[in-house]
């Protein structure tokens, strides 16, 4: 039940993030959607055309910017959520090797106290 509510909990955070990146507008575009734009201003004299390469330069810049921040918002909300919800993480659960680990360890001390209390 648990990892069915984590695979929903992944995929509403897969698809929240594709929607935010769709609905918001300039670090969704690409580097050559930026360079056409921005060479459409220097066609109409809106930009010169030595600034052209260093605004898109800077807005892709800008555009990775608020997408790795947007990316960081979304990571930690869903974060918040997880804990919200004290659904246990990854690296809460214990593998079936480590319980291995475990039990040969505690069975190893009791047969060490054993062979100590005979002697």
């Amino acid at each position: 039940m648990s990892e069915l509510i984590l695979k929903g909990v992944i995929n509403m955070t897969s698809l929240l993030e594709k929607s935010i990146n769709f609905g918001l507008g300039l670090f969704a575009l690409s580097r050559e959607k930026i360079e056409k734009i921005v060479e459409e201003l220097v066609d109409r004299g809106e930009v010169a055309r030595e600034d052209a390469q260093k605004m898109v330069k800077d807005l892709v810049k800008k555009g990775e910017e608020q997408k790795e921040e947007l990316r960081k918002m979304i990571k930690d909300a869903v974060a918040e959520t997880l804990d919200y919800m004290n659904i246990a993480k990854k690296e809460d659960i214990v593998s079936k090797e480590d319980i291995r680990n475990i039990v040969r360890e505690e069975v190893r001390k009791v047969l060490e106290e054993m062979q100590n209390t005979k002697k």
